[in-house]
């Protein structure tokens, strides 16, 4: 009987195949990484724009409550002054009558 020599190690087709997996495993990997820091940086845009439209709301609650003041005052001011333009009489001098 012929002996027949066994191989050892990887064959050419063998050899193939493992590059063609690497291969698949290595586009896989930069597929993930390019998604996962597209999400990273879009998350990021997304927190600075929010916090800015917190901010925004924010100063917008103090502006409406400065207006509020404003308007209070104006009110109160105005009643004063229409007193007391009533009190002077015609000729805008106060105790003064003719």
């Amino acid at each position: 009987m012929k002996r027949e020599k066994q191989k050892s190690g990887l064959g050419i087709s063998d050899m193939g195949i493992a590059l063609i997996a690497m291969s698949i495993v290595l586009i896989l990997a930069i597929i993930k990484i390019y998604i996962s820091n597209r999400i990273y940086y879009e998350s990021r845009k997304i927190n600075k724009i929010e916090s800015e439209v917190s901010a925004l709301r924010e100063e917008n609650r103090l502006l409406g409550i400065n207006v509020e003041k404003l308007e209070y005052k104006s009110r109160i001011e105005d009643t004063i002054f229409t007193v007391d333009d009533d009190e002077k009489g015609e000729n805008g001098r106060e105790g003064e009558s003719f």
